[in-house]
């Protein structure tokens, strides 16, 4: 088991269980994200760090012709995305797997070509190396796929009080926001890239085409 790995079971052994109660009051943007997500009949749509199951269930009843698959490093995230699926009686439509997104290919995991839809939702700024997941990502999309991104932003629009009191808190879950984001993802989309910065920069989204 690899350091991250490690980490995010420490970090998550305990609060996967409250993780969505307590989340849905600051992950700003999630929903707004599944339901551009646009998945078609037959598409394959991967989440990335797909935690406790929540959005991956979400984006299955909003989307319900479209299969899906996602991962993440924490096994004991897993745990909980397994029982959720069970219970919302999604197991012929969603599987998830233990990987890293920073160096594993996912599409191996299924034995498929690819994704036509990839959503990451508020991970990217969890991993230090999160340039190579975003690599990874897109190598991983079938042509005409779109990657779909939101995580937090600079914040720059709101107090700079309130943007050094996230900041500090973020930091002490090791969560870094990603800010130059827009630049990466435009060094390799050009033109295909859609990007917003809602709630005041509270948040990034990015929609990316393959």
């Amino acid at each position: 088991m690899t350091d991250a790995a490690l980490s995010m079971d420490r970090m998550y052994r305990r609060q996967r269980h409250v993780y969505d109660l307590t989340r849905k009051y600051y992950l700003l943007g999630r929903d707004r994200m599944i339901d551009g997500l646009d998945a078609r009949p037959g598409h394959r749509v991967l989440e990335i760090g797909c935690g406790t199951g929540r959005n991956l269930i979400q984006a299955a009843r909003r989307h319900p012709q479209a299969l899906f698959n996602g991962i993440d490093v924490s096994r004991e995230m897993l745990a909980s995305a397994d029982g959720a699926i069970v219970r919302a009686g999604m197991t012929s439509r969603i599987a998830v797997a233990c990987a890293d997104a920073t160096h594993d290919n996912p599409a191996r995991l299924w034995d498929l070509d690819g994704f036509d839809r990839i959503f990451i939702s508020y991970t990217l700024s969890m991993i230090p190396q999160w340039r190579a997941v975003v690599r990874h990502s897109l190598a991983a999309l079938n042509a005409g796929g779109t990657l779909h991104i939101v995580d937090f932003g600079g914040q720059e629009a709101l107090p700079s009080w309130f943007r050094a009191g996230l900041r500090h808190w973020l930091g002490l879950f090791d969560v870094r926001p990603c800010d130059d984001l827009e630049q990466v993802l435009a060094a390799h989309a050009g033109a295909g890239l859609i990007f917003e910065r809602p709630f005041g920069g509270y948040a990034q989204n990015a929609i990316m085409r393959r």
